[in-house]
């Protein structure tokens, strides 16, 4: 009898230190999880998602290591200047808020990019994605916001063009990272505080109304000294802004 207590002992020791090493290598290699289910993204992270957020803050100005997809000392650093400089928790973690204000939807990436898979290969991007309204939000704050609303989706409708576009890259955000494409990512207006209908004028674009008339180029002509977009062939002209092809 005392033999059999002390193997019960026994093997109740061994399944909680089975169970005690299961739920510390769970906390110490996978995403945080909150308590309403979301995912953060932290030191340690791997995968593609931590490729996503080190692309967005290096073309931001927040980061300038690689794109190595490895949530280390330089992404941490990055993540707590974008929080800081953006209202959010300073906290050096990636999670549901700031990955929201970075337009980053981790449902756009095959097999949800866990952080020690090892994962490096995004799915295609959905123009229709959370991620992409987001982003093209920004663009559109930062570029229209005080411009008639029209005015504000036909400078998503331009960014929707190019993507169609061959000499352009075929996606929202390649469109809108292209270097010195738009003056609100070279001046930092693209992190302006969010107006409302930004939102509403990204989704009408994302859905396909093109109120540009087909243009891939837009000015203000009271602001652009450059010579060669004043010689493109107007379109339209909506607020402040020509609409040329």
């Amino acid at each position: 009898m005392v033999k059999k207590v002390f193997s019960l002992k026994k093997i109740a020791l061994y399944l909680a230190i089975i169970m005690i090493t299961y739920v510390g290598s769970s906390i110490y290699f996978a995403p945080i999880n909150n308590p309403v289910g979301a995912i953060a993204y932290k030191w340690g992270s791997r995968g593609v998602i931590v490729t996503e957020i080190q692309r967005r803050l290096r073309a931001w100005g927040y980061y300038d290591g690689s794109l190595d997809g490895v949530y280390g000392y330089k992404t941490y650093l990055a993540v707590r200047n974008y929080q800081a400089k953006n209202g959010l928790k300073v906290d050096g973690i990636a999670g549901d808020s700031t990955l929201n204000s970075l337009g980053i939807n981790a449902g756009q990436y095959a097999g949800g990019g866990g952080a020690a898979t090892g994962q490096t290969t995004a799915a295609k991007v959905d123009t229709s994605n959370n991620a992409d309204v987001m982003l093209l939000a920004r663009l559109i704050n930062g570029e229209a916001r005080g411009e008639p609303y029209e005015g504000q989706v036909a400078v998503g409708a331009v960014i929707m063009n190019r993507t169609r576009d061959p000499r352009f890259p075929s996606t929202v955000a390649g469109v809108i990272y292209q270097p010195g494409a738009f003056t609100a990512i070279v001046d930092g207006q693209i992190h302006a505080e969010m107006y409302p209908s930004s939102i509403k004028a990204a989704r009408d674009a994302l859905n396909g109304w093109d109120p540009s008339g087909g243009a891939v180029f837009y000015y203000n002509p009271a602001k652009t000294t450059n010579a060669w977009i004043w010689s493109r062939p107007l379109i339209k002209i909506i607020g402040s802004h020509r609409f040329c092809r």
